[in-house]
């Protein structure tokens, strides 16, 4: 398998360099963590002419390092290390499994020769807790699984072949080198339960419980559908599952804890305020949630408005959903209240998009249905629909951009086209 360039990160480490702060790499086990810190950053501050020497790499997973995971050794065995006061790179992978890294990195950081970079799985490292304990000295980078641009450029089709493994089999980098779609389910279906599902059921003390593994499977087939605690619940009830909407919570905590899911809040657009409860999840790679299904469930509509929200967090938007209220009068003349909903409001400083993830428009009706939220919205800020035709783009006598799924992922700056 070629190397796959993951520059956005790379760039975002760039950046961070000698900062004073501790670099924090999070996201899901297998996306490429490692491989970026270890592999793509050493390689890039050898090429900038830092003695190897000078880089500790330390990988807490690795059972050679198993006695590294006390705070105490952790801590002597690095400062044995600093034996100058020049720079020293210091890199720590999976840096949650040494009880009491905290203390660890906080004296590592007050010396001012060192730069420190640790990489993790669960985001509960990074709670409040652990953001106090850094006391402002942390400074997050969120990584994903493959974009569909990062996909591409080490697939051996084209690119319509790509986006069909894309979106069956998601951006799991190591989904590249199985051959063959068996392969490439199996390797899916055994991360799925013996990776992901099994570490947040040991982590969180679940062991034996079948609730977590319905839960994936009710979320998976309900990608992008507003739902909340209560309303899973009663889905778990009406199957013979008693539940409490507190325990479907607090599952659902444990999912986006280990970056398994994310969550998307509706927001009332004209209102200017969040809406609580329901919100909509979506997995953080297609290819887990198909695979959670055995690959059954193979709707293109919504596993393609799950891979538009996921490529613009890769792009460091913050994504709503977006709800527009307004009045229509009935036959009777009676003023009545309706809502519409916009799939997505992303907001980045001081630029904002409102986005529409339309699988086909095939004719006038289906493009009013459509844009009609997007009309009743009443601010400048730009206004798109994604369809999955292979279209060119245009803009309709409203405004709003129309453009196809291909030219929105691989065109870094589509939002601005």
């Amino acid at each position: 398998m070629e190397m796959i360039k993951r520059d956005i990160y790379l760039n975002r480490l760039i950046e961070r360099r000698e900062n004073g702060l501790i670099k924090v790499v999070t996201g899901i086990r297998r996306c490429g963590k490692s491989y970026l810190l270890f592999k793509l950053y050493y390689q890039y501050l050898l090429a900038s002419g830092i003695d190897a020497s000078r880089i500790i790499r330390i990988p807490l997973d690795d059972e050679e390092y198993e006695e590294l995971r006390e705070s105490k050794r952790l801590s002597a065995y690095i400062k044995e290390r600093l034996t100058d006061d020049d720079m020293w790179y210091i890199f720590l992978d999976e840096v949650q499994l040494c009880s009491g890294f905290e203390a660890v990195l906080n004296g590592l950081n007050r010396r001012e020769n060192v730069d420190i970079y640790v990489t993790g799985s669960n985001s509960k490292f990074l709670s409040s807790d652990v953001l106090t304990e850094f006391r402002g000295r942390g400074d997050e980078v969120r990584v994903y699984p493959l974009s569909f641009s990062e996909y591409l450029s080490a697939h051996p089709g084209d690119k319509y072949e790509a986006w069909n493994d894309y979106y069956t089999y998601g951006g799991l980098p190591l989904i590249l080198s199985r051959n063959s779609d068996e392969l490439k389910s199996r390797y899916l279906i055994d991360l799925c339960r013996e990776l992901y599902l099994k570490d947040i059921e040991e982590r969180n003390r679940l062991r034996g419980d079948h609730v977590m593994e319905a839960l994936v499977n009710v979320l998976a087939s309900a990608v992008g559908s507003l739902t909340n605690p209560s309303k899973l619940a009663n889905t778990f009830a009406s199957n013979g599952i008693p539940v409490s909407d507190k325990t479907v919570s607090a599952y659902i905590g444990y999912l986006l804890d280990a970056f398994f899911i994310s969550r998307a809040e509706r927001y009332d657009i004209k209102g200017k305020k969040y809406i609580a409860s329901p919100y909509k999840y979506y997995f953080t790679d297609v290819g887990l949630r198909n695979a959670q299904l055995n690959f059954r469930q193979q709707e293109e509509n919504h596993i393609m408005e799950n891979i538009i929200y996921n490529e613009l967090l890769v792009r460091g938007f913050n994504v709503d959903v977006g709800v527009v209220d307004y009045s229509q009068r009935d036959e009777n003349g009676k003023s009545i209240r309706k809502r519409l909903e916009v799939d997505f409001i992303c907001n980045k400083g001081s630029k904002r998009y409102y986005i529409q993830s339309a699988f086909a428009i095939p004719d006038e009706e289906k493009m009013k249905q459509e844009k009609s939220s997007l009309v009743r919205i009443g601010d400048s800020f730009k206004k798109m629909i994604v369809v999955k035709d292979n279209i060119k783009l245009w803009r309709n006598e409203e405004g709003i951009v129309v453009m196809g799924i291909m030219d929105f992922l691989l065109d870094p700056n589509s939002l601005d086209l």
